[in-house]
């Protein structure tokens, strides 16, 4: 068995050897001939997998994508040639709950604010929406939620349309999937009419699809009056819009669910897939791949106040290195992924354990994520 699978993906020869040959390519660049003998594809969300990409192949037997998002996968296709797919729904959540998280507090130190006196809509409550809400919820932050299909389909938590989410919050981040057709439609969801209407000390972080937001109206925003921007996807990927990149406040090359955990998930995920599909046992842990966790145990005299959080959450993943990279290269030909492709793995919270030296009150930072342990 033959399977090709992105460069980019950890721990494929590790959880896959036992299947066949495994074949690493450039997913962005993937060709027909490379894919004609192929009986597994593992891809990522930079791979558009249809007609023409599986045109010479006649005996694909799975297509997994490590990713969320699926809409770069022609299910439908797939479907008429039997080639049954899986995605990974939910596997980097926790790591883009937490970028999300880690950039709130980048602005709230940057313009003199208090997070906990923000309130933050978020558009799209799936797993990544979910994730960003427990974090903000864990600090106090008061949330709103905006997702029309969840609402329609009988979710039981409070929702609000995006008018109010611009009208009343004080920030907007984006957890939506990208969309052309149909009333919930999520191309330029943030059109150029929405982008003119917020107001001036709005917060807008986008960490879905580039598409979501019309980037040539936020760059017209941002040159007469701008907003405090947190971009980590891009219209035109790989290739954002130059102007723009100088103009927000925080910028990444689409790795706000690139933490290790997440990305080993994604991977972990498609295994387990496959076995079932083949009839064959799980045999293998992502417990026993991931790499031991930083239990130096940080010793904490009282609960930190939002500088001192700000520096805790540094000290796991420091936000700002990837932004001063990303400036960096962002023109560079290839720079785009060769960022994301060399991108160190950072860790997620959970990798880091808390001593409460004097037992007082520490659910806080376990409802964000990090390890607790009291003494």
């Amino acid at each position: 068995m033959k399977l090709v699978v992105d460069e980019n993906m950890p721990y494929v020869r590790e959880l896959f050897a036992d299947f066949g040959d495994i074949v690493a390519v450039n997913g962005r660049h993937l060709s027909a001939e490379q894919v004609r003998d192929a009986d597994v594809l593992l891809v990522r969300s930079v791979t558009q997998v249809n007609q023409a990409l599986l045109a010479q192949n006649t005996q694909l037997k799975f297509v997994g994508s490590a990713t969320i998002g699926t809409d770069h996968i022609d299910q439908d296709y797939l479907a008429s040639r039997n080639i049954p797919f899986a995605s990974a729904p939910g596997c980097n959540a926790t790591s883009v709950g937490e970028y999300v998280f880690n950039a709130l507090l980048e602005l709230a130190e940057k313009y003199g604010a208090e997070l906990r006196h923000k309130t933050v809509g978020i558009v799209g409550a799936g797993n990544t929406g979910s994730a960003v809400a427990r974090c903000l919820n864990a600090w106090g932050v008061k949330v709103m939620l905006c997702d029309p299909p969840l609402q329609r389909n009988g979710d039981s938590r409070e929702f609000c349309s995006l008018d109010m989410l611009i009208e009343q919050a004080d920030a907007l981040t984006f957890h939506v999937p990208i969309t052309h057709d149909g009333a919930d439609a999520t191309f330029h969801l943030l059109d150029a009419e929405k982008v003119s209407r917020l107001k001036a000390d709005m917060w807008l972080i986008n960490v879905s699809r580039g598409e979501v937001i019309d980037n040539h109206a936020l760059l017209a925003r941002q040159q007469s009056q701008p907003l405090p921007v947190v971009l980590d996807v891009w219209e035109g990927e790989p290739t954002p819009l130059a102007a723009l990149v100088p103009l927000v406040d925080i910028a990444t090359p689409h790795i706000a669910g690139y933490s290790l955990e997440g990305k080993a998930l994604g991977t972990f995920m498609l295994y387990q897939r496959l076995c079932e599909l083949l009839g064959r046992s799980v045999d293998k842990s992502l417990t026993d791949l991931l790499p031991t966790a930083w239990y130096q145990q940080l010793s904490l005299s009282e609960m930190p106040e939002q500088t001192a959080l700000l520096r805790l959450c540094r000290f796991v993943y420091d936000l700002r290195d990837d932004d001063r990279q990303f400036r960096k290269i962002h023109q560079i030909p290839d720079g785009f992924d060769n960022m994301r492709k060399n991108h160190r793995h950072r860790r997620e919270f959970s990798a880091l354990a808390l001593v409460n030296t004097d037992g007082s009150e520490v659910d806080c930072l376990t409802k964000l994520g990090f390890a607790g342990v009291v003494r």
